[in-house]
């Protein structure tokens, strides 16, 4: 199974999210001395849930953080994070 479906369906169930969108952006990266050329390393992930309510936003990123720590220990090297609960102005684009 890829990084990204593992993504995919770890945060569903720890986080419920009524969006969730991951890009890979590992291309981007390609060539880096740090990257590690897998090709799924570097993802952005915007994600909307109703867990999210009341919590700040690093509270928000260590729930996201919690839900998929082993895939940050082995096999992804940069995540970057957009946390918002349902309500709150989503960034387009």
């Amino acid at each position: 199974m890829s990084a990204e479906k593992r993504l995919r369906e770890q945060l569903m169930i720890a986080l419920e999210p009524t969006r969730l969108d991951i890009i890979n952006e590992s291309e981007l990266h390609a060539g880096h001395r740090s990257s590690p050329g897998t090709g799924e390393s570097h993802f952005r992930v915007l994600i909307v849930s109703p867990m999210f309510t009341g919590v700040s936003r690093v509270g928000r990123h260590r729930m996201v953080n919690d839900a998929i720590g082993h895939e940050l220990k082995d096999a992804i090297h940069a995540l970057a994070l957009a946390t918002y609960a349902p309500g709150e102005p989503v960034p387009q684009g």
